[in-house]
């Protein structure tokens, strides 16, 4: 299948999977939809800045990123309709809320580390496209832990893509001009 098509047919599961709990962007009124849209157009973007990169694997993931953490998809589903190693990469991305809060970045980029680099490139295409002013209700303390996190990200796997590793670092640095006095 070309892009387009594996495109296609991520984000019509991912959709139908998030508008079950009718699922929004956080302090918006915007479909969920859009975001993951956002994730997969840095990730489409960063395969043109990266050579040998797999985009196809890479758009899938994107667009799927959250459908075991936040709707009713499974592992076992996605392997099905997508393959192992696309539900493998989800499943990295998928905090692990089992463990303490505290861990659970820790755990989530240890695993994603075992990943192809795509799956790293998911990542901090996420966090990218979540460095956007904050939602109205989040303190000081929140949007600095938020931004203090982007940081750790970038650490763990800027050197899985070095343009999105960039541009995480350069919306590092934007963010900050949230913080308030």
């Amino acid at each position: 299948l070309n892009v387009q098509a594996l495109y296609q047919k991520a984000i019509v599961f991912a959709a139908n999977k998030h508008q079950e709990k009718r699922q929004l962007v956080p302090g918006t009124n915007i479909p969920y939809v859009v975001h993951l849209s956002n994730v997969a157009m840095e990730v489409i973007i960063a395969a043109q800045n990266t050579p040998g990169f797999n985009i196809g694997f890479a758009v899938q993931v994107a667009l799927l990123h959250d459908t075991i953490e936040d709707t009713s998809a499974t592992y076992l589903e996605l392997s099905e309709k997508f393959g192992e190693a696309i539900a493998g990469g989800v499943e990295a991305l998928t905090k692990n809320t089992s463990l303490p809060e505290d861990v659970r970045m820790e755990d989530s980029l240890r695993r994603i580390k075992e990943q192809p680099c795509e799956v790293w490139a998911v990542k901090m295409a996420d966090r990218i496209t979540n460095l956007q002013p904050p939602p109205s209700h989040w303190d000081n303390y929140k949007i600095q832990a938020y931004h203090k996190e982007a940081g750790v990200i970038l650490n763990e796997l800027r050197n899985g893509n070095i343009y999105l590793g960039q541009r995480l670092e350069d919306n590092i640095r934007n963010y900050k001009s949230y913080f308030r006095q």
